[in-house]
């Protein structure tokens, strides 16, 4: 089993706000060379495991300009509960969300999100180097970026899935 959240882009209209209809659609990604294919084609995503860390990362640096801002790449989106609220619930970043993303990771440095947030994020990782670290969150880091940067001009929404 593993620790993850999930990112899958498609159009805005073809998503149906259903908590057991997205849990149907984010879980088909868990075939993994389906998955892989659209990863490669830019339309799906992954951060394993560092996805707190991640939102740490940038929270820490970030002055919300609007409301949340900071909490867009990862936890940002409207959510779809399940009806016993018993299982985390699905994330859905409108189009105009999507730009709001892909605009903030644009703009921002990675150096000074990683130097406001590293007290806080480097004491759970104290077996591994900083650099090592870093370069884990920096990874997550270009990944979101280039995959939020593709579906702006996409024009399409994310949905996103948190597995534990």
């Amino acid at each position: 089993m593993s620790i993850e959240m999930q990112l899958r882009a498609m159009p805005e209209s073809e998503i149906r706000e259903e908590w057991a209809w997205l849990d149907e659609f984010m879980g088909a990604a868990g075939d993994f060379d389906r998955f892989q294919a659209e990863r490669q084609a830019g339309i799906a995503e992954v951060v394993e495991y560092h996805f707190p860390a991640l939102h740490t990362v940038y929270e820490g640096a970030c002055t919300p300009q609007g409301p949340h801002d900071w909490e867009l790449p990862v936890f940002g989106g409207s959510p779809v509960y399940h009806a016993t609220h018993g299982q985390p619930p699905f994330l859905i970043l409108r189009p105009d969300q999507v730009r709001e993303v892909a605009d903030f990771l644009a703009a921002v440095s990675f150096d000074d999100l990683w130097e406001a947030a590293r007290p806080k994020v480097l004491p759970p990782f104290s077996a591994f180097g900083e650099a090592e670290v870093k370069g884990w969150f920096l990874t997550h880091h270009a990944d979101l970026k280039a995959f939020y940067l593709r579906n702006v001009s996409t024009g399409h929404a994310i949905v996103k899935a948190f597995w534990y």
